[in-house]
């Protein structure tokens, strides 16, 4: 899947541009952002793919050389679980 990206913002939209993958990550001090919101649509669910958004965000704040504070529970879920990001965590 092919993710885009915006501030604190990384999503997906099918080929008739409706919204199907999204994760937010706004700004709450300097380098730190709150992963609040993991979004996949229903046809889409089971497929791995909130885990591709979640990967896709860990290597982004990692390249920018931001934490990330993830207040979402499976954002929450998915760092416990993925502990070569543990870098990334404020």
């Amino acid at each position: 899947m092919q993710f885009e990206t915006e501030a604190g913002r990384l999503y997906a939209r099918d080929g008739e541009g409706r919204l199907t993958a999204e994760v937010t990550f706004p700004q709450v001090e300097e380098g730190v952002v709150e992963i609040n919101h993991t979004f996949v649509d229903e046809s889409l669910r089971g497929q791995g793919v909130a885990g591709q958004a979640m990967e896709a965000v860990a290597a982004l704040l990692r390249e920018k050389g931001w934490k990330a504070r993830p207040s979402c529970s499976y954002a929450a879920k998915w760092f416990r679980s993925h502990s070569e990001y543990s870098d990334v965590l404020a």
